[in-house]
């Protein structure tokens, strides 16, 4: 089974080309295994590019542990890469149908291959019940949470999947800092308060335009990017007040460049796509 491992600023995913060739029998098992750091390849998960009767592609996205997400943003960026690049559809402009629907991605080529991409990553979702969480208003700004003993303010916002946004102090943000993501990001995730778990955000604001972000992503852990995730961050910032609508989002694989468009109330994302290498995988 061929692959090809991408990854946009460190978060990175195997991918098959499920358009020309069948998919896996058991996707789950095989992001299970493909995923494993010391006996797979190594990656956040796996994503299937398949075909569509209604876009140039459609993208499934399963994390690390078998589960499978609605959308991921750095992956969807790849997707367009690979869609691009691979030959599938070349086009400036592609349209890729993703568990939260059908979105646009821009192209940004370099050498005739894609280097950076532009994603309308659509409407946040801001109704408790549609995030799925039951914490209350709609959404929930700074509400409180308990994790781990610690008390906490979660801003909630869907794109697609659920994200909560805690503005965290600089422990979170300083040598270990990764010891207190991976201290309470597990009890955000399986916190009764998200009945799907949760995408967990740690956030730290430099200004109105700059922010920093550290994620525990849902099924997969600590990663070091989350797209969809900086776009709920962008949002967050806006129903805080703490953020303007464009922003810089430092992660620690890279930066993303949001928007909060008030013409559409679409989120837009721009960043990069990288192919690592391709591979066999024993089918």
């Amino acid at each position: 089974m061929r692959f090809v491992k991408m990854h946009g600023i460190g978060n990175d995913y195997v991918y098959l080309d499920c358009v020309r060739n069948p998919p896996p029998a058991d996707p789950a098992a095989l992001s299970r295994a493909v995923s494993d750091r010391h006996f797979g390849v190594g990656s956040d998960g796996l994503i299937l590019v398949c075909p569509s009767d209604k876009a140039d592609a459609r993208m499934r996205m399963f994390n690390a542990d078998g589960s499978e997400a609605e959308m991921c943003g750095n992956g969807l960026r790849c997707v367009a890469k690979f869609v691009h690049d691979h030959g599938i559809a070349r086009k400036p402009r592609l349209a890729i149908e993703t568990g939260r629907g059908v979105l646009t991605v821009d192209l940004e080529l370099a050498g005739g291959r894609v280097s950076r991409v532009r994603v309308n990553m659509g409407e946040p979702i801001l109704r408790s019940a549609d995030i799925p969480t039951t914490l209350p208003g709609d959404p929930p700004v700074n509400a409180p949470i308990t994790l781990a003993g610690k008390r906490f303010e979660a801003t909630c916002v869907s794109m697609g999947n659920p994200h909560a946004v805690f503005y965290a102090g600089d422990e979170f943000f300083t040598p270990g800092e990764y010891d207190h993501v991976a201290e309470y990001g597990p009890f955000a995730e399986l916190a009764a308060e998200f009945p799907r778990r949760v995408n967990a955000h740690f956030v730290k604001v430099h200004s109105p335009a700059e922010v920093t972000m550290r994620t525990w992503e849902r099924g997969s852990g600590i990663t070091l990017a989350c797209g969809t995730g900086a776009a709920a961050v962008c949002v967050a910032g806006v129903l805080t007040g703490r953020t303007g609508r464009t922003i810089l989002a430092h992660l620690p694989g890279g930066d993303l460049e949001l928007h909060w468009s008030e013409a559409d109330n679409c989120v837009y994302k721009t960043g990069p796509a990288a192919e690592v290498f391709s591979g066999d995988w024993p089918d």
